[in-house]
C-alpha cells in the first residue's frame, strides 16, 4: 500500500508551529517509521524539510514542496489544488490529512485527523478567515473521509454529536509520550536551573499563547494567591493570536517579575523544565487532548487541569481538576499543591501510572489499521 501523508505544518523553527500538530505529526512519522516494514510512504512537506531532518528510513519519500507552504495562504491552494494532482500522479492508495483537511474533489481515499471541534465551540477564539476555512475544511472531512481519526474519546463524541459523523467510521489513537519525558539526573536538572534562572520552586505553564489556553484566568488566580506565596509563575509558550489580553493583563495586575514569559521552549529542553517545576497546570477552556498533561507527569510533576473537554478523561485521578472559568478554585487548587508535599508526592506516583498508558507506538499502529480499513484492505 502506498501512502501519502500531508506533513506541511511541520516546522523546525522555534514558535508555536512547533507544538501540537506538528508533534503529532513528527511522533506520527518517526513511529511509523519504526512498526511498519510493508507499506510505502510519501511525505509531504514545507519548503527545505528532507528525510534526513525527520530520520525516516528508506520506504518514506519525503517531496518538500518548491513553495513554503507553512503560510496558510500558499498552504491552502496546495491542499485543495496541487494534491489531487500529485495523489493521482504518484498512484497514492492512501490519503492522511493530519489536520482537519482533505481536497475537495479529484482525491484518493483519505483518512482524516480531528483533533477537536474548537472553530464550532470557541468561535471568537479564532481570526475569521482561520475560523471559516478550518470549519469548511473539518465539515468536507466528515462527509467525504473514508476514515476519520480523534485523539481522544471525547472528541469522537463530539464529531458524532456536531458533525453526525457514524461511531464506525471514527477510530481513537490517543497521542502518547516520548520516552525521553522522565526525571532527569538531578545534577544535570540543577545545572539547567542555573543556567535558565530558575528558583527552587515554580508554577509552570506551557501551551501556544491563544484565547482558549484561559492564560488571562490563570493569571488571575495567580493574583489571588499571590500574597500567600514567594512560588513564581512561568508561563512559556511561542505567541499564536489574538494574545494581547494576556499580556494587558498581566501588566493590569501588577505582579512584576513574579510573573516570567519563558517565549517558546525549545523540545529539547521541555523534560528539564516539567521537572524542575513544583507544579503545572493547564487550565484550558477546550482541548482536544493536551499532550503537555502527560508529558508533565513523566517527568514526575503532578498537575492542576480544568474540568472542561478532553482533559478529564487524560489527567484520570493523577491530578487536581478545577473549572477554567473560575480563578479562585484554580488558584486554590494551585496553592494546595504548593504547601502539600504529600500530596504531590501521591500525584507524581500516580501520574507516572497514567502517563504510561499514552503510547505512540500505539498511536502508529492503530493508524496504520485505519489506513487499511480506508483502503478496502480490513
Amino acid at each position: 500500500m502506498h501512502i501519502a501523508i500531508n506533513a506541511h505544518l511541520l516546522a523546525h523553527t522555534k514558535n508555536f508551529r512547533r507544538a501540537g500538530v506538528s508533534n503529532y505529526t513528527e511522533q506520527l512519522l518517526c513511529h511509523l517509521g519504526r512498526v511498519d516494514h510493508t507499506n510505502r510512504y510519501t511525505v509531504f512537506t514545507t519548503q527545505g524539510m528532507r528525510r534526513s531532518d525527520l530520520q525516516l528510513p528508506e520506504h518514506f519519500t519525503v517531496r518538500p514542496s518548491l513553495l513554503p507552504t507553512i503560510n496558510p495562504r500558499v498552504r491552502v491552494p496546495w491542499e485543495q489544488f496541487v494534491a489531487p494532482v500529485l495523489l493521482r500522479a504518484l498512484g497514492v492508495d492512501v490519503y492522511h490529512g493530519v489536520l482537519n483537511v482533505m481536497p475537495l474533489v479529484g482525491a484518493v481515499p483519505s483518512v482524516v485527523t480531528i483533533h477537536d471541534l474548537s472553530p464550532f465551540l470557541f468561535p471568537q477564539t479564532f481570526r475569521r478567515v482561520n475560523r471559516v476555512y478550518t470549519r469548511w475544511a473539518i465539515k468536507v472531512a466528515s462527509r467525504h473521509a473514508r476514515q476519520l481519526i480523534a485523539v481522544s474519546e471525547f472528541t469522537k463524541q463530539e464529531m458524532i454529536r456536531w458533525l453526525h459523523v457514524p461511531a464506525e467510521r471514527i477510530t481513537v489513537t490517543y497521542n502518547g509520550v516520548d520516552q525521553r519525558f522522565a526525571p532527569p539526573d538531578p545534577i544535570l536538572l540543577e545545572a539547567f536551573r542555573r543556567r535558565v534562572g530558575l528558583p527552587e520552586q515554580f508554577i509552570l505553564f506551557i501551551g501556544t499563547l491563544e484565547p482558549r489556553k484561559n492564560v488571562p484566568t490563570l493569571l488571575e488566580a495567580y493574583a489571588r494567591i499571590a500574597d500567600d506565596t514567594n512560588v513564581p509563575l512561568i508561563l512559556g509558550g511561542g505567541k499564536g493570536w489574538l494574545y494581547d489580553e494576556i499580556f494587558a493583563k498581566a501588566e493590569q495586575l501588577n505582579l512584576g517579575d513574579r510573573i516570567r514569559f519563558a517565549g517558546f521552549i525549545d523540545d529539547a529542553d521541555l523534560p528539564l523544565w516539567y521537572a524542575a517545576a513544583t507544579v503545572f497546570t493547564l487550565p484550558s477552556l477546550y482541548e482536544g487532548f493536551g499532550i503537555p498533561l502527560i508529558e508533565a507527569m513523566a517527568c514526575g510533576t503532578p498537575v492542576v487541569a480544568s474540568t472542561s473537554s478532553s482533559l478529564p478523561e487524560i489527567v484520570g485521578d493523577a491530578g487536581l481538576l478545577v473549572s477554567p472559568k473560575d480563578p479562585d478554585a484554580l488558584g486554590a487548587a494551585i496553592l494546595q499543591l504548593l504547601r502539600d508535599p504529600d500530596l504531590r508526592d501521591e500525584l507524581r506516583t500516580r501520574g507516572f501510572l497514567r502517563a504510561r498508558r499514552f503510547s505512540w507506538y500505539e498511536m502508529a499502529e492503530r493508524t496504520i489499521g485505519v489506513y487499511q480499513r480506508a483502503a478496502g484492505e480490513d
